[in-house]
């Protein structure tokens, strides 16, 4: 291999590590965040995965599977397939609902207990929408 071809190669692998350890990288403060939620039983046997996002400055963002872009009654059809296509008022979407809401309060609580969040901001999750072929903005079929 002559000199440019190696340094060419070398020069990409380190483009490369560089970028897999960006992607991958976890802020340890979020981590424990989030290992925190995971020890919760609640909070860890709810179908969707609560996630801190980011913490700045106090303030956690965490992901959600619903929000006024993404409707909860379409969310728990994600989460719960049998519940999806049912009326507002169906009893059983009803029970979910406040299920959801809920584990919510619960990942706030606990994430506000410790010493370094203040204040929850919470974020669509639109990569696991994505996954789950939701479409945002589109009504249900």
């Amino acid at each position: 291999m002559d000199r440019f071809t190696r340094n060419y190669a070398i020069t990409l692998g380190v483009i490369l590590v560089a970028l897999l350890a960006w992607m991958f990288y976890e802020d340890p403060e979020v981590s424990a965040l989030n290992s925190l939620l995971e020890q919760d039983s609640e909070v860890a046997a709810y179908p969707y995965r609560f996630r801190v996002l980011a913490l700045n400055k106090g303030v956690a963002v965490v992901s959600t599977p619903r929000s006024s872009e993404f409707p909860v009654q379409r969310a728990l059809g994600l989460l719960y397939p049998s519940l999806a296509n049912r009326a507002q008022d169906d009893p059983d979407l009803m029970k979910a609902q406040q299920a959801l809401a809920h584990v919510q309060k619960r990942v706030v609580a606990i994430l506000e207990d410790s010493d370094q969040v203040a204040r929850v901001r919470w974020e669509l999750d639109r990569n696991w929408l994505s996954q789950h072929g939701a479409q945002l903005g589109s009504s249900p079929q």
